[in-house]
């Protein structure tokens, strides 16, 4: 239970004059008061407000040829989608052109939420980084999208929380969206640390992001220790994280991006457990792994409701 007081509306008076909230909140009479005197409008904003995006990372799996049956496998089973749901492809580097023209064309001739992604980048624009791909690169491939920060990344090619940061910033500047990873491992979370771990990701991975920068961002939360584990965190789990990182949004930005920017799971997303985590309020979309390189799965994730 969130409780706007006095100082939330100075704060907004110094911002930009809107409060919005998100769940069961208390405004006291002093706030009431206040807001009216210096017209603060206080705005409810619900979960269905925000898009749902339903990510596929497909990893290093698939050449060419897998990768265009298997976009086109998905395509094929989506004639339309619901208004606020957003599918995001993202292939293996190799597949991102072609992929992406499928992507396109579905997207123009069925008006579908529908676009391509890729996995990673670096943060320069050219010049002698042996094996690395810059945002123009994806961009001119015909990507929208790209995972930056993911838990592989962090852990076997040693990201840190500066490099990330960097990327991000640049992903941004270029005009792509970018799927911000955050999460803690087992060891982490069996030391009570997956709060400290996530809010330290979260404040170094957005450093310096302006107001307008952060709608460009969507943060995907993905625990290392249910991913391609077959161990999923419970609704609650998720949802308790989910809460926390938009509360970490409204302490670094202001409640208007905590309310509006999308905050994805990540961990063994199968069609078996995304309703359930789906209902949970502050879950708005996943970013699944093993189970996006099957159409018949995936289809299942993305009409999850059926």
């Amino acid at each position: 239970m969130k409780i706007i007081d006095y100082v939330d509306i100075l704060s907004a008076l110094r911002k930009n004059k809107k409060i919005f909230i998100d769940g069961d909140v208390i405004i006291t009479p002093l706030a009431k008061e206040a807001a009216k005197r210096h017209n603060i409008e206080i705005i409810k904003k619900e979960k269905k407000m925000r898009k749902e995006i339903i990510a596929g990372n497909w990893k290093m799996n698939n050449c060419l040829n897998e990768s265009v049956e298997l976009a086109k496998g998905i395509i094929d089973g989506i004639k339309e989608l619901p208004d606020k749901r957003i599918v995001v492809l993202c292939p293996p580097f190799t597949s991102l052109y072609s992929v992406s023209q499928l992507v396109s064309q579905a997207r123009d001739e069925r008006k579908i939420q529908i676009f391509s992604g890729a996995q990673n980048m670096y943060f320069e624009d050219k010049g002698a980084f042996t094996g690395e791909i810059s945002a123009d690169m994806i961009l001119s491939c015909g990507g929208s999208f790209v995972i930056i920060g993911h838990s592989e990344r962090r852990k076997i090619f040693n990201e840190t929380d500066d490099l990330i940061n960097k990327k991000v910033k640049k992903a941004i500047s270029k005009g792509l969206i970018a799927i911000v990873c955050v999460g803690e491992t087992l060891e982490e979370r069996e030391n009570s640390k997956e709060f400290f771990v996530v809010k330290r990701q979260l404040k170094q991975g957005l450093k310096e992001l302006d107001l307008n920068e952060i709608t460009k961002v969507v943060i995907a939360y993905e625990p290392v220790w249910a991913i391609g584990t077959g161990r999923t965190a419970t609704p609650d789990i998720a949802q308790k994280m989910h809460e926390f990182i938009r509360k970490q949004i409204l302490e670094i930005f202001n409640s208007e991006v905590a309310s509006e920017i999308p905050i994805l799971y990540g961990g063994s997303v199968k069609a078996s457990n995304i309703k359930g985590l789906m209902a949970e309020k502050d879950i708005d979309g996943v970013l699944v792994g093993g189970a996006s390189l099957k159409p018949d799965e995936f289809l299942k994730i993305i009409f999850y409701e059926k």
